[in-house]
């Protein structure tokens, strides 16, 4: 009878692990597990002089777990792993600009944004075809874009003479250009930016209208409606009362924050 009973009481208790909802968890541990990408300027990114992890999302990270009570883990992850790093639980949400595109609705509850990009192109200034963003969809050109990106199937879309290259890292892409095998990239905002302030040979190339703004957020698991009650009371919060303005300005970041 006793062996029976603490069959129970461990089920009960495994049943209990497995299904409580994430929020619960965070308070049970006082520990939050963020995940971010550390290649992205601006949002999260590792300074490879200082190896200190800076930007807009681990400012805010760091202000919603204080508002929670708890301390903050930051976990490695990519734009190619979110999907399966929220799933799989090696994070309780991902704070690292996540655009909100329909393949992610699918699989992630995606949070109220707090900015919103364009799609910039990045070239080389040796190149001499492209100068203009009306240069780029033209026969002969190659345009990169990183797999695991949005600018994927984006591009599928929007091209109608260039031919795509899809690769495998934000880092190939820049390889591909650099050496003259691509003749741009595409990329957002923040990650323009840091190509323009760390690589001599770069120029950047500026839609000459609004070609596709991508509202950015954070992503949490689906069925979650504790913690996306508290991540959406935040968002508002820091919108009002000026917290995500300051963090803008900090990574110069103006140009694409929310405030409203």
């Amino acid at each position: 009878m006793a062996r029976i009973l603490l069959l129970f009481i461990m089920t009960a208790s495994l049943a209990t692990s497995l299904f409580a909802d994430t929020l619960s968890s965070i308070f049970e541990a006082k520990k939050i597990r963020v995940c971010i990408w550390p290649e992205y300027y601006g949002i999260s990114y590792v300074n490879p002089r200082t190896q200190e992890l800076v930007g807009i999302d681990v400012d805010l990270a760091k202000k919603f777990a204080k508002e929670l009570g708890v301390s903050v883990e930051f976990k490695e992850s990519s734009f190619a792993t979110l999907i399966q790093d929220i799933t799989t639980k090696q994070c309780d949400i991902a704070m690292f600009a996540i655009g909100q595109t329909p393949e992610r609705k699918q699989h992630l509850t995606l949070t109220s944004a707090h900015l919103a990009s364009d799609v910039y192109a990045i070239s080389s200034k040796s190149n001499r075809r492209i100068q203009t963003w009306e240069d780029i969809d033209k026969e002969g050109v190659i345009v990169a874009v990183a797999k695991g990106t949005y600018h994927v199937t984006l591009m599928q879309k929007s091209l109608q003479k260039a031919k795509l290259l899809v690769v495998d890292s934000f880092h190939a892409r820049e390889q591909e250009v650099e050496a003259g095998r691509a003749d741009v990239f595409m990329t957002d905002y923040p990650f323009g930016i840091r190509m323009m302030e760390e690589r001599e040979w770069a120029k950047l190339i500026k839609p000459s209208k609004p070609f596709n703004i991508t509202p950015y957020g954070w992503a949490i698991a689906q069925n979650e409606p504790a913690l996306l009650e508290k991540v959406e009371a935040f968002i508002v919060a820091i919108k009002h009362d000026g917290r995500l303005l300051n963090a803008a300005k900090q990574h110069h970041l103006e140009p694409i924050v929310l405030t409203e």
